[in-house]
C-alpha cells in the first residue's frame, strides 16, 4: 500500500462531475473524413511505453485498448485506415505486468494506492515470460526502451543476456522470437517494409530514467548518439516512403511525478509540529560529494519520495527530511534518489531541447508531421485543456490526464494525445481525419 502527500485535494463529487460531458464544439457534425496526400492503409507505431499504452505504473489490458495509436488506427478507419494489430495481454491476463489502483483517501485528503498483482508473467526474474506475439504486429511499443538501446543486440533473448541485466528488456522479450538477438532496429524495419504510414514517439527514456532517480541512477544519452539513433529510425520508417507523424519530447519536470510533493508544503508541516524544524535534503555536490542542505521551493521532490518523508529512521531523533542544521546529527535529510536539483534539472532540460533539436530536425528534412509534446504539455502545465466544456489539468489525481505514476497519461490523456496528432497530421498531408471525444474516455478510476 502506499501513501501519498497532496497538496491540494478536489472533494470527490467535484472530481465525479468532471466526467459530466457538456457542450461538444470539438465534435464535427457533418464532417467528411478524408486521408489528404497520406495513406493510412497500414498504419505502424514506434516508441515506448507511452505507446504501448501504459498507464499506473503497469502495461495492461485497458491501458493498451486505449493507447494513443490504437485511437489513431480507430479513426485512421474512417479514412481509409486498415487493421491494426497490438500484442494485447488476453482477458484471461488482463492485469498484465500488473498496475496502482486507487483504494481511497486518509482522513486529510491524501490518496492511498494499492498494487494489483500481474498475471501475465515475467513478474520476478524466475518467472515465465510474459505471453509472446511475434507475428506481425503493428503497435511496436517497447516500455523502457530508450533510443540508445534500438540496436542492442540481445535486449529480448534471456538466453544471451541475463534478466536482471540493464541491457534487457522483459517488454521487447514478447515481440520476439525465442533464442532470437534480434534489435528492436530490426523488428522495426521489418515491420516498416509494409507499412505506408507511422508514429514515432522515441527518446523519452533517454532523460526519464536520470531524471526520475534524482540523477542517481540511469544516465542521459548523449546527444550525437541520439541524434544518429534517431536518424536512423526515421531512415528506415522512411525508407519505402511512408509518410508519419513525429513527438518531440517533454520537459517532464513538468509532470506530477514532480511537481506533486512540493518543498513549501513539507516546510509548513514540519513547522506546525515544531517551528524549530525545516527541510533538508542530500544532493551531488563538486566531485560527486554527497553534501546536506537546506531544500529550497526550486527543489523537486519525487512522487515516491512522499512515502519516505516523515517516517522514522533508527538512530536518528529527526524524522526523514527534517532537522535544524547541516551538521552530522543535525537532520535527517530526504534522500538523494528523491531530490532533484536545479543543477539536474538544468541538465534534464538541456538534454531535451538538443534531443528535440535533433527529432524536429529530421523530421523536417523528411517533411513529415511534428506532434510538438514539449509546448503542448507545457502549455497543459500552465493552463490546463478544456475538452467539449470540461477541463482537465496536470494536477496529480485530479486533473484527470495523468494517472497514478505521475508520468503516464490515463485513457483520457491519451485521447488527448491522439487528438494533438490528428490536428497534425490533418495539418501536413490536407486530411481530414475526425478526432474523438476525451470525455468518452477516463481520468483516474476512483473507489466504487
Amino acid at each position: 500500500m502506499n501513501t501519498f502527500l497532496f497538496r491540494k485535494f478536489t472533494p470527490l463529487a467535484a472530481l465525479l462531475g468532471l466526467g459530466i460531458t457538456a457542450c461538444q464544439p470539438d465534435l464535427e457534425d457533418d464532417f467528411k473524413p478524408n486521408k489528404g496526400s497520406a495513406d493510412f492503409s497500414r498504419y505502424i507505431a514506434v516508441g515506448n511505453s507511452l505507446t504501448a499504452g501504459y498507464g499506473d505504473n503497469g502495461l495492461y489490458l485497458e491501458g493498451q485498448l486505449n493507447s494513443y495509436p490504437n485511437l489513431l488506427a480507430q479513426q485512421f478507419r474512417t479514412a481509409g485506415g486498415g487493421e491494426f494489430v497490438q500484442p494485447l495481454f488476453t482477458e484471461a491476463q488482463s492485469n498484465g505486468s500488473g498496475y496502482l489502483r486507487l483504494t481511497g483517501f486518509t482522513a486529510a485528503g491524501t490518496p492511498i494506492t494499492a498494487s494489483v498483482p500481474g498475471n501475465a508473467g515475467r513478474l520476478t526474474p524466475g518467472s515465465a515470460p510474459y505471453t509472446k506475439v511475434t507475428t506481425p504486429i503493428n503497435n511496436l511499443g517497447v516500455p523502457g526502451i530508450r533510443l540508445a538501446d534500438i540496436h542492442t543486440a540481445g535486449y529480448g533473448n534471456v538466453q544471451t543476456t541475463p534478466l536482471n541485466a540493464a541491457t534487457f528488456n522483459p517488454f521487447f522479450e514478447r515481440i520476439t522470437p525465442d533464442g532470437s538477438n534480434q534489435t528492436y532496429f530490426q523488428r522495426v524495419k521489418a515491420e516498416a517494409a509494409t507499412a505506408t504510414f507511422f508514429s514515432s514517439w522515441l527518446g523519452n527514456n533517454d532523460v526519464l530514467g536520470y531524471a526520475t532517480t534524482g540523477g542517481v541512477g540511469g544516465i542521459i544519452t548523449r546527444t550525437d548518439s541520439f541524434t544518429l539513433k534517431n536518424n536512423r529510425i526515421i531512415n528506415v520508417l522512411t525508407a519505402n516512403g511512408a509518410k508519419g507523424v513525429v513527438a518531440t519530447l517533454p520537459d517532464v519536470t513538468n509532470i506530477p511525478f514532480f511537481t506533486t510533493v512540493r518543498v513549501a508544503d513539507i516546510r509548513a508541516r514540519f513547522k506546525a509540529a515544531n517551528s524549530a524544524l525545516d527541510v533538508y535534503i542530500q544532493t551531488t555536490g563538486t566531485a560527486g560529494a554527497q553534501v546536506v542542505r537546506l531544500a529550497t521551493d526550486a527543489d523537486l521532490l519525487t512522487l515516491p519520495s512522499s512515502a519516505v518523508i516523515g517516517t522514522t529512521t533508527t538512530g536518528s531523533p529527526f524524522p526523514v527530511g527534517a532537522g535544524v542544521g547541516t551538521g552530522v546529527g543535525q537532520s535527517n535529510p530526504v534522500p538523494n534518489q528523491f531530490v532533484l536539483d536545479a543543477t539536474e534539472q538544468t541538465a534534464v532540460r538541456t538534454a531535451t531541447t538538443a534531443f528535440n533539436n535533433a527529432i524536429v530536425t529530421k523530421a523536417n528534412e523528411k517533411n513529415l508531421a511534428i506532434f510538438d509534446s514539449n509546448a503542448f504539455f507545457a502549455r497543459v502545465a500552465t493552463s490546463g485543456i478544456t475538452t467539449n466544456g470540461v477541463t482537465n489539468t496536470a494536477a496529480f489525481i485530479s486533473g484527470n490526464l495523468f494517472s497514478l505514476d505521475g508520468v503516464h497519461p490515463t485513457p483520457r490523456g491519451y485521447a488527448v494525445i491522439a487528438n494533438e496528432m490528428i490536428r497534425a497530421i490533418n495539418s501536413k498531408y490536407n486530411a481530414s481525419v475526425p478526432t474523438v471525444n476525451p470525455n468518452d474516455y477516463r481520468g483516474v478510476r476512483f473507489p466504487q
